[in-house]
């Protein structure tokens, strides 16, 4: 597995990805032309496509290939997305900068940014929609649409965003911490992997399995993001750095420092790869990338 060469796996997902995303977002000139540009400028500001990236490895853990969850992986990102956007609104956290470019309101206003992250929403759920013509059975849709409604919504990221809001200037206990990532932001990256096994005829045991490597996974990411938000700078990160303290926000570093919470992202990720040993050489592509999440420097 050590010899897995994880960023040459990476560019030809997020190339397929890219494309993808590309053919399924409506042009900038279909009317009204101002939303589709501000649905492209960010969902095709690049990124890392960890989510799609990711909804692609689970479908290939079990067997199956990226053209069977394609439309599923667009629709990840794309919530991913408009999360991104409604985040860095002034009524949220007030970033100006995202992806190393302006945020979506600095450039089109709050009300388009809303509306762009609302359509992004939309969309996504029309290519899961989408992608029944391309599994063996298109009954698993519904559990799809399920899993990453759960996700995305009050019992997921937005739940945790609720919380998060609520926390900051706050004494927190470290379990309200550990909830708030688990749900902000390890939510989706679980749904991430369990759809790609699901559409890709996982077996219930190989779904489960997936969806508890990718919370593992999800809260790793999470805590290494922290972590980049007090040691990282614009250039690194494609958005400022610092904000956290600034905002007082609930972090790892704040409440564990910052050995710990190295120690804490790697233990989840060691725990995601044990999790994933039972798919065999099939899961080498996820055990690169849980490496590469502790490892990452943006």
């Amino acid at each position: 597995m050590s010899g897995f060469d994880l960023q040459a796996y990476l560019a030809e997902r997020r190339a397929l990805v890219d494309a993808a995303l590309e053919r399924a977002l409506p042009s900038e000139h279909t009317p009204p032309p101002t939303i589709h540009r501000a649905m492209r400028y960010s969902v095709m500001a690049g990124g890392k496509r960890l989510r799609p990236i990711l909804v692609i490895a689970g479908a290939e853990a079990v067997g199956g290939t990226a053209a069977m969850v394609l439309p599923t992986a667009c629709a990840l990102e794309m919530i991913h997305t408009y999360s991104l956007i409604h985040d860095d609104l002034p009524a949220m956290d007030d970033d100006d900068y995202r992806r190393g470019r302006l945020t979506s309101h600095k450039v089109f206003g709050d009300a388009v940014a809303i509306l762009a992250g609302d359509a992004l929403l939309t969309l996504a759920f029309r290519l899961v929609a989408d992608n029944a013509g391309l599994v063996r059975d298109p009954r698993v849709i519904r559990e799809a649409v399920a899993e990453i409604a759960d996700a995305a919504g009050t019992l997921g990221m937005v739940g945790g965003q609720v919380v998060d809001i609520e926390s900051e200037g706050k004494a927190i206990a470290a379990e309200t911490l550990e909830y708030i990532h688990r749900h902000k932001t390890a939510a989706l990256i679980r749904a991430s992997l369990r759809v790609g096994a699901l559409l890709a005829g996982g077996d219930a045991k190989a779904v489960a399995v997936a969806g508890e490597a990718g919370g593992e996974l999800g809260l790793a990411f999470q805590i290494v993001d922290d972590i980049l938000d007090v040691e990282g700078s614009l250039e690194e990160l494609g958005k400022t750095a610092g904000s956290d303290e600034r905002k007082q926000k609930a972090t790892y570093p704040a409440i564990h420092g910052l050995e710990a919470s190295r120690r804490q992202a790697t233990m989840h990720a060691e725990r995601a790869k044990e999790r994933l040993a039972g798919f065999g050489p099939r899961s080498a592509p996820l055990c690169a990338l849980a490496d590469y999440v502790v490892e990452r420097k943006n």
